[in-house]
């Protein structure tokens, strides 16, 4: 029983009794009296609890205070965390920050919370070189382990914090956006009002999933596309999530919208030792091949993503089918090889 669930017990046995005795305590628990002298000081002086010793009644209860009962009052919180949920914790808050808009958006909300487990890290860590027992965390150490876990983010496109801020209030609070929308593809800016259903991350890039209400669908909005963004009174036209899904996720990546066709890619030997633990869709099938090679089957509706994965694998991958797609890489590595061709020697101009 680790000291989340001791806390509770004690809380717990005193309320339902009334009063508990130290030799009730330590044999419910069963832990020694110096670990439970600690648990008593930790829930009286970190966690308020007007925890008293009557020597009355020989044992421990909430002492009532003038007018209201303290007792009534206090309550341990709902959520506590083990030691090793708390390094958990600092874990997930370093992947958070990989995810970061400009201007610090996520790290200003999140830092209270961080702050609280350093807190809690420290005191544990204290408490437990109190007993003469092995060397335990600290807040010393949770710093520590932050600047030995490095989340490395590449070609992330920042989002501006003042639009990220009014894109998760509109999606919180259900209300419409209207927005002015760079159309990289075309290099038109457009404006439009949207009811946003999700947030969406994808490959270091925050994309919005929202009901257009000037194309009357379902349509993908790149948040570092979007030069302005304001929150309406109009409350939002509401989807079933499950409706979004099926039109946004079929398709391989960040594109959707339209009807899924399958590619065969097959790996070279080589390739496949990685490429065979990928995950590259949901509904993806692979299988191993008699020579070593690796066919990896997978929906796709956008080529655009599925092509620029396929090239980051150079010749050692083949597109089976379609044959369309197929078209499409070949086209591709013939432009390059004609953009290297045409430039000469690398070395040119080099001393």
């Amino acid at each position: 029983m680790d000291r989340t669930e001791r806390l509770y017990v004690i809380e717990r046995l005193v309320r339902q009794r009334g009063h508990a005795s130290f030799a009730a305590l330590q044999e419910t628990l069963e832990v020694s009296r110096a670990t439970l002298w600690r648990d008593i000081e930790y829930l009286r002086s970190r966690l308020g609890a007007p925890l008293e010793y009557d020597r009355f009644v020989n044992g421990y209860r909430f002492a009532p205070g003038t007018g209201a009962d303290r007792s009534a009052s206090h309550e341990l919180p709902g959520l506590w965390f083990s030691e090793r949920e708390l390094y958990s914790l600092l874990m997930a808050h370093q992947l958070l920050s990989g995810l970061e808009v400009e201007g610090a958006g996520l790290s200003r909300h999140l830092q209270p919370l961080l702050d609280r487990i350093h807190a809690l890290l420290a005191h544990s860590g204290a408490a437990g070189a109190g007993n003469g027992a092995a060397e335990t965390p600290t807040a010393n150490t949770a710093q520590a382990l932050m600047q030995r876990v490095r989340i490395i983010v590449s070609a992330r496109r920042d989002v501006p914090a003042r639009c990220f801020e009014q894109v998760g209030e509109a999606l919180m609070r259900r209300r419409r956006l209207h927005l002015r929308y760079l159309t990289r593809g075309r290099g038109a800016v457009s404006e439009r009002d949207v009811s946003p259903q999700r947030l969406v991350h994808h490959r270091n890039t925050w994309y919005l999933d929202a009901w257009c209400h000037r194309a009357l669908a379902l349509r993908r909005f790149a948040l570092d596309a979007v030069e302005t963004a304001q929150v309406l009174d109009d409350a939002a036209r509401e989807m079933p999530l499950a409706t979004v899904q099926r039109a946004m996720d079929a398709g391989y990546g960040i594109y959707a919208g339209a009807k899924p066709r399958w590619a065969v890619l097959r790996f070279a030997p080589l390739a496949a030792q990685w490429v065979s633990r990928e995950r590259w869709h949901p509904e993806q099938q692979g299988r191993w091949l008699a020579d070593g090679q690796w066919e990896l089957r997978l929906p796709y509706t956008g080529e655009t993503e599925l092509v620029m994965d396929v090239l980051r694998h150079g010749d050692e991958v083949e597109v089976i089918r379609p044959a369309a797609l197929r078209d499409a890489v070949v086209q591709r590595l013939g432009r390059a090889l004609q953009r290297y061709q045409g430039s000469g020697s690398s070395d040119a101009g080099v001393p």
